[in-house]
């Protein structure tokens, strides 16, 4: 039986890919910096730059309002920013937060928020307001859609973007929870041919901030969300290198030992973390997990 697709089932990430031309003329005409990175950058002084994302957490919400686990996918969402702010060398400030729904159920906003909370307590982070909207006419009955945007401070001398990889650095990968957030549409088509009650399979995306703090000093960092591994890294290694990943070099988790069963290897890389949640690009690897080197592309 042929595997199942991230496009078949109804994500094409190629689509998205096209479109990132258009969009960057459209943000570098306002004078922005960072397109394309985990974290935008804007020149705050002389000295210093903001950092900020924004994310979803996409269609992991509608298992997780079925299994009763909403207050993950409040976590998920701010680990997620929070991860993606500190791949500039940034500290995270600041989170806001944005719950859509076609009937807002005010036990389902709390859970949200709450778990957000939790993550931005112990990322040190302020969770200083969002929006909550009730649109009928745009979401179906039972649908749910929460987002979010971080900020940061990094100083100019302390900015990691990717610049000072070279040829001969080693990948260092920090264990994922599970899926994380990224690539449930295709989970989910899964799951209507073998169900997994496995923890991995909602676990919420781990907070990187205290690792990522304790490495030694990362000459480019990368939050492996969508695209997988080898995609995510992709945004960080200068052009005329690559990432060649030992994939044999880590246990993967559960979760992706079911998903195996009916997507083909190629796909789950593209799509899946894999079991490694971060990557930081380093010339001495310390005690990490090593799990690739920086070559000539």
């Amino acid at each position: 039986m042929e595997g199942r697709t991230y496009a078949g089932a109804g994500v094409s990430l190629s689509t998205a890919e096209s479109v990132v031309g258009r969009l960057r003329n459209a943000a570098e005409s306002t004078g922005a910096m960072g397109f394309g990175a985990f974290a935008g950058l804007y020149p705050l002084n002389d000295r210093q730059f903001l950092a900020a994302s924004t994310d979803g957490v996409g269609t992991k919400l509608i298992l997780a309002r079925a299994r009763g686990a909403l207050r993950a996918c409040g976590a998920d969402l701010a680990a997620h920013c929070i991860n993606d702010v500190i791949t500039t060398g940034a500290d995270p400030l600041i989170f806001l937060d944005y719950v859509a729904a076609n009937r807002i159920e005010l036990e389902e906003v709390a859970n949200l928020v709450e778990g957000a909370a939790e993550v931005c307590r112990a990322a040190g982070v302020a969770l200083i307001g969002g929006e909550t909207a009730e649109l009928p006419g745009i979401y179906r009955d039972a649908e749910l859609d929460f987002a979010g945007t971080c900020v940061g401070l990094v100083e100019r001398d302390r900015l990691i973007d990717g610049s000072r990889i070279g040829e001969g650095d080693v990948v260092v990968g920090l264990s994922s929870a599970g899926i994380h957030a990224n690539g449930f549409t295709l989970a989910r088509r899964v799951l209507e041919e073998e169900n997994y009650e496995g923890d991995d399979l909602l676990a919420p995306t781990r907070l990187y901030l205290d690792e990522v703090r304790g490495l030694a000093p990362a000459h480019g960092l990368a939050h492996v969300t969508g695209g997988g591994i080898e995609g995510n890294l992709s945004r960080v290694v200068p052009d005329g290198l690559r990432a060649e990943i030992d994939w044999d070099s880590w246990h993967r988790p559960p979760v992706f030992e079911w998903l195996a069963r009916h997507v083909d290897e190629e796909e789950l890389r593209r799509v899946f973390n894999l079991g490694i949640g971060y990557c930081a690009v380093v010339a001495e690897p310390a005690d990490g997990l090593v799990i690739g080197r920086i070559v000539a592309a």
